[in-house]
This record gives structure tokens, sequence and C-alpha cells, in this order.
């Protein structure tokens, strides 16, 4: 079950090393009758160039695997490795310039008093990047702005703009995998399906691994592949998003999950 097999884009997947592996993970919370269980021996593989998701309800762990990984939560056990590497307690220069996070809130997650422009430029000098003016304004095409944005400040853009100035900031260091935790949760439904189309081609043109948190089956059928379904800190089943769409699933959580989320299968044209 900890293998992800079906996967679209085989050719970028055909890497003997994984992008993410997650091995036998715990992660909690405070000490003694204190301590939460957060995460519970999770297991999974992500091979380099998939999009995998990780499904359940508030509190189930999701977002937690993702803290772990970027190093924002100290106390966990277990094996985490990026690109071949095993992962300690600190996360080194070289890790952020490989993986990234974009954040739930797009408005949240950016300086109100810094510019686009301070904003990129400001990743882009800690990763000591030459030719900023021309990085900063291919991130911006990159993601469907332009230059014209450049200058403005996060409250004269809109929910789906901070977005996409998001993505920019988390793909200015180049790195080969984005972590996505909910980030379409607190966008309109029309904008939710331009970052997702966005994310989709980004994905293709610069062969990046995601690893996606969602409660919105709707969103992870559109950009994964493969999905690990958490329940109170346990992965209980990994299936791919065809067997999703058609209800086959083994575990009863994840029955009654899909069940209750019938309205996100799309009917075909």
């Amino acid at each position: 079950m900890s293998e992800i097999n079906h996967v679209r884009n085989t050719d970028a997947t055909t890497s003997s090393t994984p992008a993410i592996e997650i091995d036998n993970l715990s992660v909690w919370f405070g000490h003694g009758h204190d301590r939460v269980d957060a995460v519970k021996s999770a297991n999974f593989n992500l091979p380099t160039g998939a999009s995998f998701g990780l499904v359940g309800e508030s509190g189930s762990g999701k977002s937690t695997i993702l803290r772990a990984l970027t190093g924002l939560v100290k106390t966990w056990q277990g094996t985490m490795r990026v690109n071949g590497h095993d992962l300690g307690k600190k996360r080194s220069k070289d890790f952020y310039k490989q993986v990234q996070m974009v954040f739930q809130d797009p408005y949240a997650s950016l300086h109100p008093r810094h510019s686009v422009d301070q904003v990129l430029s400001e990743t882009l000098s800690l990763h000591k990047f030459k030719n900023i003016n021309d990085r900063i304004e291919k991130l911006l095409t990159d993601v469907g702005l332009g230059p014209q944005f450049r200058f403005r400040y996060p409250h004269q853009l809109s929910g789906g703009q901070r977005q996409r100035v998001a993505i920019a900031r988390a793909l200015a260091p180049e790195p080969s995998i984005l972590l996505l935790d909910e980030p379409t949760s607190a966008l309109d439904v029309s904008v939710q399906a331009e970052i997702l189309n966005l994310l989709t081609d980004l994905r293709e043109e610069q062969n990046l691994t995601y690893l996606m948190v969602s409660h919105n089956l709707a969103v992870v059928g559109h950009l994964c592949e493969n999905i690990a379904v958490m329940q109170n800190g346990e992965i209980v089943e990994i299936l791919s998003v065809e067997d999703m769409r058609e209800l086959k699933s083994t575990h009863p959580y994840t029955q009654n999950l899909l069940q209750s989320s019938l309205g996100f299968v799309r009917e075909e044209c």
C-alpha cells in the first residue's frame, strides 16, 4: 500500500529514487498527559514528477506531515527522505532550494507592506541568484501575471492574484518539489479552477513534484493521480484518483468520505 504505482506522467517517474519517502512517520505535540499524537506511523512514497494528495477531515494530520517535512515541527520520529537524502531536525539552504511550500491563505503569507517586487527580490537574493530583474519578470509571466503587477502591494491584488504571487515566490529558488497546503480553499470556485490549471501547467513545464493537502476531493481529483486518506492521524488507505472517482475503496472511512462527497464527480464531455 505504501507504493504509488499509478501515475500518468510515466517519463517523469522512471527515477529509482523517489522525490519524497515517508517511512513510519509519527508526529506529536506536547508531553506526558498533554501529548497529542497528530500523525501515527505514516508510510508513502512519491515518485519524481508525480502529484499526490493527502485528504481527510480537519485535524486528521494532513498539514502536520507537510510541516514536519519543512522542519516546522520538531517532535517526530521515523524516516523522511527528499530526493534520497535523510532529513534530520534541521533543514539546510539546499533543502529549501529543492522544496518550497504554498500556503492556504495568500494574504496572510505575503507581507502587507512589501510590494511584489520586494517579495520576489528578497527570495531570489536569499538564494544567491543573479539577474534578479529578469528573473522577476519571468516568474510573473510564468504564473500568468506579467510585469505590470511587479510594484503592486497585496491589498491591490485579488485573492487569485495574491496566490499567483505566492506560487511565483515558491518557484523563485527553482525547486523540484512543491508542498501545497490547501492552495485554493480561500478562493472563489471560478478562481480555484484557474489556479489548479496553472499548477497543472507548471508541473508539466517544470517537471515539478507535488504533495498536496486538501479536504476537497474535486480539487485533488483535478491535480493528483493518487491519494492517501487520513483519519485520526493514520493513513487508512492509498488509492488512485480513478478508483476514487469510481468509489472503489476498501476502508469504511474512505467509503463514507466518498459517499458524502459524490458531488465531486465530473461528467465526461
